[in-house]
C-alpha cells in the first residue's frame, strides 16, 4: 500500500436477495484529503460506508486501514482503527449535556465514578481546538441543528478519529450553518483528519473535495481530481447518460377552468392570501425559508385551521377541517419531511402506498390484499421504484425511492390537486429528473400541481406561474415570461410589491 493511502477498499461486494448493492468496488483514500463520494440514490454509497464502519458485512472483499487488513469490520473494530461516521440523523440524547453526549458510551471515570468535570474539561479542549464557542454544560436539545452537528464531530474527535465519514452533512443545515460546516471541514483537514464526504450537492463537492469518486448501480465508475472535472461530467458519470436538459420539456395543457380559488386566507401564520390555480397548471410557491409557503398549503389541506377567508374548489366553497376531508375532496399533500410525515419507515412499500386508500379497498375493516398488491404493483412500475419486491421496508430504500413511495401513496388516492412540498430535497440528479417527468405526466393527465421549492432553478424550470410569499403574505405573482431569479428574490425580500 502506498505511504499516503490511509484506507483501501478492495473488491467489496455486497448482495441482498434479488439485488447486488455493491459489485467488486475498490477505492483508495489518501491521508488528509477530503474525498467526495457521489452517485444517484440507491447507487450504493451508504452501503459502501457501512462496510467501513461495521454496520454491514460484505460478502467478498477486504478493508485495509493503515496497512491492517480485515475481511469485515464491526463497530468496535472500526472505531478502534480511527473510523467515525456522522449520519444525517444524529445519534444524540437531547436531555443530556454536550459533554455527556461527546463521551456517551465512553465516559471518563475516576475509579467507578463518572468524572463529569473531566469530561467538561476535555470537551472544552476539543471546542478550543476547533475554535467553536459551545458550552459543554448546555443541554443538546437547546442547540441548533448546526451546533448539534458540531457535537457529533467533537464526539468523533474524542475517539481520536483519523477518518471521518460525513453522510449528507449539509442536508439539515441553514445557509449560515452551512458556512460553519465548510469552515469546520477546512479546519479538520488542516489538522490531518481524512474526510469522506457524501453529498448530492455538487457545488459542495467542488468547494470541499480534493478528489471525487462516482458510484453507479453498485459499481465504482471513476475517481477524479475535482480541479480536473466539472458538473456536467459528474452528472453524466452518475446517471450513465447525458441530461441534455435539466428540466424535461412540457406541452402546455392548462385549461381555462379554475380548480382552486383562495380568497383572503388567514391563519397558521399567513395573512390575507388570495390566489387562483387552473386545471393542468403547475403553480410554483416561491419565497425564503419561513415565508409561509408550507403554512399556506396546510390551510388548503385541512392540516391547520383557517381563521378567515374561503376556499372555492371545483366551483364550490369548501372548508376542510382535516387532511382526511381534503383527501375526500381530491386534494393531496406530499410533505417536506418524508421520513417524519411522508412514510412509515418500518412498514413495507405495499403498506405505505395503500395507506391513503385503506377505506376504499377494505370491506368490514378487512383489507382486500389482492387489490392492495395490484395497486401497489401498478405504482411501483409507474414510479420506477427500485426494489426487489413490495415487501421491502421503506427504511431500506434510498432517499429518492422513499420519495417515490410518498408520491405513489398520494397518487393512489386519485387526487385532482397535488401539493408537492420540496419534492426533490435530498435526492440526486437522476431521481430529480424522474420526478420532473412525473410532474409533466400528471399535468398532461389533467392534474393540477402546487410546487413548493427552495431551489430557484427548479421553481423556474418547472412552474407555469410563480407566486412569491414573504413573512406570511403574497408579495408577487410572475407569469412565465417574467421569470427571473432577481424578481423572485426581490419579491421574497419584500423590496417590491405587485398585485395579481
Amino acid at each position: 500500500m502506498e505511504d499516503n493511502i490511509i484506507l483501501q477498499l478492495k473488491n467489496i461486494t455486497k448482495k441482498y436477495p434479488g439485488v447486488t448493492a455493491l459489485d467488486n468496488v475498490s477505492l483508495d483514500i489518501k491521508k488528509g484529503e477530503v474525498h467526495a463520494l457521489v452517485g444517484e440514490n440507491g447507487a450504493g454509497k451508504s452501503t459502501l460506508i457501512k462496510t467501513c464502519t461495521g454496520a454491514i458485512s460484505p460478502n467478498e472483499g477486504r478493508i485495509i486501514v493503515e496497512g491492517n487488513e480485515f475481511s469485515e469490520m464491526n463497530p468496535k473494530l472500526s472505531e478502534g482503527n480511527g473510523i467515525s461516521v456522522i449520519y444525517q440523523e444524529f445519534n444524540l440524547v437531547g436531555e443530556l449535556s454536550v459533554a455527556e453526549n461527546i463521551f456517551l458510551g465512553n465516559a471518563i471515570r475516576n475509579g467507578i465514578v463518572i468524572d463529569r468535570e473531566k469530561m467538561i474539561e476535555e470537551s472544552q479542549k476539543i471546542f478550543d481546538q476547533l475554535k467553536i464557542d459551545i458550552n459543554p454544560k448546555t443541554l443538546v436539545k437547546n442547540l441548533t441543528v448546526g451546533y448539534q452537528q458540531i457535537v457529533e464531530i467533537a464526539k468523533a474527535l474524542s475517539k481520536n478519529a483519523k477518518i471521518l465519514i460525513m453522510d449528507e452533512p449539509s442536508a439539515p443545515l441553514t445557509k449560515s450553518e452551512l458556512k460553519h460546516l465548510f469552515e469546520m471541514v477546512d479546519k479538520l483537514k488542516k489538522q490531518g483528519v481524512t474526510i469522506i464526504y457524501i453529498s448530492h450537492r455538487l457545488d459542495e463537492v467542488f468547494r470541499l473535495g480534493d478528489r471525487v469518486t462516482v458510484i453507479r448501480d453498485g459499481e465504482k465508475i471513476k475517481t477524479l481530481n475535482t480541479d480536473e472535472t466539472n458538473v456536467d461530467e459528474l452528472i453524466n458519470l452518475m446517471v450513465g447518460r447525458e441530461l441534455k436538459e435539466t428540466f424535461p420539456p412540457r406541452e402546455c395543457n392548462i385549461q381555462d377552468d379554475i380548480l382552486l380559488e383562495a380568497n383572503h386566507l388567514t391563519g397558521n401564520g399567513v395573512y390575507d392570501c388570495s390566489f387562483k390555480v387552473k386545471k393542468g397548471e403547475v403553480l410554483g410557491f416561491g419565497g425564503l425559508i419561513g415565508a409561509g409557503r408550507t403554512e399556506l398549503s396546510e390551510l388548503v389541506f385541512g392540516y391547520s385551521k383557517i381563521e378567515s377567508g374561503e376556499i372555492i374548489y371545483k366551483g364550490e366553497k369548501i372548508s376542510p377541517k382535516s387532511p382526511e376531508e381534503a383527501i375526500d375532496y381530491g386534494i393531496a399533500l406530499v410533505p417536506e419531511d418524508r421520513k417524519q410525515q411522508g412514510v412509515l419507515l418500518d412498514i413495507d412499500i405495499k403498506g405505505n402506498i395503500s395507506m391513503s386508500i385503506l377505506q376504499r379497498i377494505s370491506s368490514y375493516s378487512v383489507v382486500d390484499k389482492t387489490r392492495e398488491i395490484d395497486i401497489s404493483s401498478n405504482y411501483r412500475k409507474k414510479m420506477n421504484i427500485k426494489t426487489p419486491n413490495l415487501e421491502q421496508k421503506v427504511k431500506n430504500l434510498s432517499g429518492g425511492n422513499q420519495q417515490k413511495v410518498v408520491i405513489a401513496k398520494w397518487l393512489a388516492s386519485n387526487p385532482d390537486l397535488i401539493i408537492l412540498d420540496e419534492p426533490t430535497r435530498g435526492i440526486d440528479v437522476g431521481a430529480k429528473f424522474e420526478i420532473y417527468k412525473l410532474i409533466n405526466q400528471l399535468v398532461a393527465e389533467g392534474k393540477t400541481i402546487i410546487l413548493i421549492s427552495s431551489e430557484m432553478e427548479e421553481l423556474i424550470g418547472m412552474s407555469d406561474r410563480i407566486m412569491v410569499l414573504a413573512e406570511g403574505e403574497i408579495t408577487g405573482m410572475l407569469q412565465k415570461d417574467e421569470f427571473s431569479q432577481e424578481k423572485i428574490l426581490n419579491y421574497a425580500s419584500k423590496t417590491e410589491r405587485e398585485s395579481d
